[in-house]
Protein backbone atom coordinates (compact mmCIF):
# COMPACT_ATOMS: atom_id res chain seq x y z
CA UNK A 1 0.00 0.00 0.00
CA UNK A 2 1.31 3.48 -1.15
CA UNK A 3 1.48 6.10 1.63
CA UNK A 4 -1.21 8.12 -0.41
CA UNK A 5 -3.83 5.34 0.16
CA UNK A 6 -5.81 5.08 3.12
CA UNK A 7 -7.31 1.75 4.46
CA UNK A 8 -11.66 2.54 4.00
CA UNK A 9 -12.82 1.86 7.35
CA UNK A 10 -16.52 0.48 7.90
CA UNK A 11 -18.84 3.18 8.55
CA UNK A 12 -21.22 1.78 12.04
CA UNK A 13 -25.00 1.78 11.49
CA UNK A 14 -27.39 4.55 13.84
CA UNK A 15 -29.63 2.89 16.20
CA UNK A 16 -32.62 3.26 14.40
CA UNK A 17 -31.15 1.41 11.56
CA UNK A 18 -30.05 -1.38 13.92
CA UNK A 19 -33.88 -1.97 14.92
CA UNK A 20 -34.87 -1.48 11.41
CA UNK A 21 -33.49 -4.76 10.14
CA UNK A 22 -35.23 -7.74 9.48
CA UNK A 23 -34.93 -11.47 11.48
CA UNK A 24 -31.43 -12.00 9.41
CA UNK A 25 -29.07 -9.96 7.33
CA UNK A 26 -26.32 -10.87 5.02
CA UNK A 27 -22.78 -10.70 6.74
CA UNK A 28 -21.79 -7.39 5.17
CA UNK A 29 -24.69 -5.59 7.17
CA UNK A 30 -23.66 -6.94 10.27
CA UNK A 31 -19.80 -6.62 9.56
CA UNK A 32 -21.43 -3.13 9.04
CA UNK A 33 -23.18 -3.13 12.78
CA UNK A 34 -20.31 -4.27 14.51
CA UNK A 35 -17.64 -2.12 12.88
CA UNK A 36 -15.67 -4.53 10.83
CA UNK A 37 -14.12 -4.82 7.61
CA UNK A 38 -15.46 -7.55 5.15
CA UNK A 39 -12.26 -9.64 5.31
CA UNK A 40 -12.04 -9.75 8.92
CA UNK A 41 -16.25 -10.57 9.19
CA UNK A 42 -15.60 -13.25 6.63
CA UNK A 43 -13.07 -15.00 8.18
CA UNK A 44 -14.19 -15.20 11.78
CA UNK A 45 -17.65 -16.38 10.18
CA UNK A 46 -15.88 -19.18 8.30
CA UNK A 47 -13.76 -19.97 11.15
CA UNK A 48 -16.77 -20.19 12.95
CA UNK A 49 -15.71 -17.52 15.44
CA UNK A 50 -18.23 -13.91 14.73
CA UNK A 51 -19.15 -12.68 17.66
CA UNK A 52 -23.11 -13.23 17.45
CA UNK A 53 -25.03 -16.33 15.70
CA UNK A 54 -24.22 -16.45 11.60
CA UNK A 55 -26.25 -19.23 10.12
CA UNK A 56 -24.52 -20.49 7.03
CA UNK A 57 -27.28 -21.04 4.22
CA UNK A 58 -25.19 -22.55 1.51
CA UNK A 59 -22.38 -20.10 0.73
CA UNK A 60 -24.25 -17.09 1.82
CA UNK A 61 -23.89 -16.43 5.65
CA UNK A 62 -27.17 -14.59 7.41
CA UNK A 63 -26.27 -12.67 10.59
CA UNK A 64 -29.24 -13.27 13.19
CA UNK A 65 -30.28 -9.93 14.35
CA UNK A 66 -31.52 -11.05 17.38
CA UNK A 67 -28.34 -12.02 18.77
CA UNK A 68 -26.76 -9.02 16.79
CA UNK A 69 -28.85 -6.77 18.67
CA UNK A 70 -28.34 -8.51 21.69
CA UNK A 71 -24.14 -8.09 21.55
CA UNK A 72 -24.68 -4.41 21.03
CA UNK A 73 -26.92 -3.99 23.82
CA UNK A 74 -29.91 -2.86 21.89
CA UNK A 75 -32.14 -6.24 22.69
CA UNK A 76 -35.86 -5.57 23.56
Amino acid sequence: MRNNESVEQPKGMTREELLALPAAVDLDTGNRALGLVRSKGYALAKRGEYPCKVLQLGKAYRVVTADLLDLLGLAA
